[in-house]
């Protein structure tokens, strides 16, 4: 059997057009991540992507994560309540141009408004360095995440269908 995957490309093109969601409660904090600390990237790619078939990075050993992470044109953030760890993003800088490359919620934090806040200080912080923040999403995501990126201002450029054998 044939099944078809909706992908979806969303951007931003200015400070103006973000609609932001404040943050929980005081106990949360926004962080960037030290860029040896590669591990954090592993722990969400690997936890979050369960669920949402994230599995091209599965393959990579601890070398491709730390190239990855040392790159300087990616920044990646981590949201935690004190110790505990909600959700993070990673935000590549291309010129003008800043792509959320992965961005998720830890399950049990999903539908608390986490995903909200979250997405809004990662366009706030990428709009610190770039006239235009785009993201891609797909049918094989949380049913939240598009309506998320909308809500925050985003707004679909494009789509297309992927067509692969069922799992």
């Amino acid at each position: 059997m044939i099944e078809k995957i909706e992908r979806y490309y969303l951007e931003i093109n200015s400070m103006e057009d973000l609609k932001t969601k404040q943050i929980p409660s005081d106990n949360f904090f926004l962080k960037e991540a030290d860029k040896d600390k590669f591990e954090l990237n592993k722990f969400f790619y690997k936890q979050i992507g369960k669920k949402h078939e994230w599995i091209d990075r599965l393959i990579w050993q601890d070398k491709n994560w730390i190239d990855y992470t040392s790159d300087k044109n990616l920044k990646t953030f981590v949201l935690q309540n004190n110790n505990d760890l909600i959700g993070y993003f990673e935000l590549i800088f291309n010129g003008n141009d800043c792509e959320i490359a992965y961005f998720g919620i830890l399950e049990e934090y999903i539908g608390k408004g986490y995903g909200g806040f979250l997405l809004s200080e990662a366009l706030r912080i990428g709009f610190k360095n770039a006239k235009r923040i785009w993201v891609h999403t797909c049918s094989l995501d949380h049913p939240n995440a598009i309506e998320n990126y909308k809500s925050r201002g985003m707004k679909i450029f494009k789509t297309e269908i992927l067509k692969r054998r069922a799992i």
